[in-house]
């Protein structure tokens, strides 16, 4: 099986051989199903386990079969290109299916996180003046709430039910016909809306063009040592309707004809995560750091039998000791690499043809030109700290934000796209994750990265997840302040407080650790696992009003 990098010794032999081939048409639909469907009709595509545990599959010739359907029954509610309709699915054949059928017709796939509440959903539907909704009975409880407010929303199509001015789904595909000819869409025509939330304003609709697919497979690939293996099959914690989960997983597995496992925990329990690894011989995930911390914890983890070829991880950096810790649990070499929903997966690792430094996030991804800038679009030379940026043009780079041209510009510094990260290139090319330009803790003159203090708080045996922020305070501007969850055995007391700190003073230095440390139960985070620092900082304003 050959995917679209050359497979070389060397990482400067797979950057020089690598050259884009962007079609003038290309159709997401075609690619990831039509064409498997024609040539291997019977091979597994989607792998469902449900709550009970129950097993479904889905061959190429059953999915392209219900996404035709899907097209038929979205094109009589007319349905048009370049219209956005919402898929509110946790992962399931369903939501695959959906995806599918959508990019059939020529419309846009708006993927809702299923934890989404009222609110963000109404955001979501309201500024992409969606018409048509995908649900499931689960997710209609939030859709009610806000229902009266979404003026645009005609047509609600659900999976698992029916009810007054509801289309149900399994009706509706049954009386649908199996044959549609997908849409020849262009390259640069739209296919994705996901929304990216900031630190600051509402989440922004990134847009992106079917290519965004052909743009993402060489930064699936690297990371996962020359994807795809003959024997391969993929899964991933990350919901379907982030990034991580659609677009690094999900799209590129089946892109390449490879099993998907489609399994939504309702909460992540390490243990029963390494059970349906193990169950279903999964070879290749996505795991978020935060969901590797997690499976640190896994008492005897090689009892359970897991066999992974490779594990891709990004959103934060992982120290050297997470990294030893997959070597000798699954006896593999954790890849990290970096990217975001706008323009994603640029830089990254791949022990197979390149050293690994620990906590870094690799070198460029063939195919795309990364550099560190000032603020005026100048490159930097190596080891000075300045702006992760991508140069335009890039088949994975986003066509812009939805309804908000001024957003578009201002991602932009001449022809790099400026990712929002501080950052600095090392002599060998390293890439060198410091902050979001917008979460550097500036304290007494000092400029902090939350992410090196985490790491630190993290190795003490006490802590399972830490978040760190900067603190407003009078005599040093900002203080480090760290929420943590504690492992379990230990209590929250001054002495252990005083004992982190004094770690973190040990390892770091003595104006990076944390001045004050606050005991949570639970860490606010994002669908792929991230740590919402936004939230930590409402959380330390109500804290300072007290």
């Amino acid at each position: 099986m050959n995917g679209m990098l050359p497979k070389t010794k060397t990482y400067d032999a797979c950057y020089d051989a690598f050259k884009w081939d962007i079609p003038e048409h290309f159709n997401i639909a075609n690619a990831v199903c039509d064409r498997h469907a024609k040539i291997d009709p019977h091979k597994i595509a989607v792998i469902y386990e449900s709550a009970t545990g129950s097993v479904q599959e889905l061959t190429f010739a059953q999915l392209k079969s219900n996404a035709n359907r899907l097209a038929n029954v979205l094109s009589d509610l007319n349905a048009k290109p370049g219209e956005c309709v919402g898929i509110h699915l946790p992962q399931s054949l369903e939501c695959a299916i959906s995806h599918i059928g959508i990019y059939k017709t020529g419309a846009i796939a708006l993927p809702l996180f299923s934890l989404f509440g009222p609110d963000a959903l109404s955001h979501r539907l309201t500024d992409s003046a969606a018409r048509i909704l995908i649900t499931c009975s689960e997710n209609l409880l939030h859709l009610k709430e806000v229902q009266d407010q979404l003026s645009t929303l005609e047509h609600v199509i659900i999976i698992d039910g029916a009810g007054e001015n509801l289309i149900n789904w399994h009706e509706a595909l049954a009386s649908a016909s199996d044959q549609f000819e997908t849409r020849n869409t262009k390259s640069e025509d739209p296919a994705l809306l996901i929304y990216t939330s900031g630190t600051t304003g509402n989440p922004k609709g990134a847009l992106h063009a079917h290519r965004v697919l052909l743009g993402h497979m060489p930064g699936v690939e690297f990371p996962h040592e020359f994807f795809p293996h003959a024997d391969d099959l993929f899964w991933t914690p990350a919901d379907w309707a982030w990034a991580g989960g659609l677009l690094d997983v999900m799209l590129p597995s089946l892109f390449h004809g490879i099993p998907v496992l489609a399994k939504r925990f309702a909460k992540f329990e390490p243990e029963a995560v390494m059970e349906l690894m193990a169950k279903h011989q999964v070879r290749n995930t996505f795991m978020p750091a935060t969901a590797l911390r997690m499976l640190q914890q896994v008492q005897d983890p090689k009892k359970f039998g897991v066999n992974l070829r490779s594990i891709a991880s990004g959103g934060e950096a992982l120290g050297e000791a997470i990294i030893e810790w997959g070597r000798d649990t699954f006896g593999v070499t954790i890849n990290e690499f970096y990217g975001q929903t706008e323009v994603n997966l640029v830089v990254a690792n791949n022990a197979m043809i390149m050293n690994i430094k620990p906590g870094s996030m690799g070198l460029p991804v063939p195919g795309h030109r990364v550099a560190i800038i000032d603020v005026d679009g100048n490159e930097l030379p190596a080891g000075e700290e300045g702006l992760m940026a991508v140069q335009r043009p890039d088949p994975v780079m986003f066509l812009g934000y939805w309804n908000n041209d001024e957003g578009t510009r201002s991602k932009f510094i001449g022809d790099w796209c400026v990712l929002g990260d501080l950052g600095h290139r090392d002599e060998d090319g390293y890439f060198w994750f410091k902050a979001r330009d917008d979460d550097v803790i500036i304290s007494s003159s000092y400029r902090i990265g939350p992410t090196e203090v985490e790491e630190c708080l993290v190795l003490h045996p006490a802590i399972v997840l830490a978040g760190v922020i900067g603190s407003p305070d009078p005599v040093r501007g900002e203080i480090v302040k760290s929420y943590v969850i504690l492992a379990e055995g230990y209590g929250d007391t001054d002495a252990l407080r005083e004992e982190i700190q004094a770690f973190v003073r040990k390892r770091l230095s003595a104006h990076e650790y944390p001045r004050q440390i606050r005991i949570i139960s639970e860490m606010p985070l994002t669908v792929s696992g991230k740590i919402r620092r936004i939230a930590l900082r409402e959380l330390d304003a109500k804290e300072r009003d007290i």
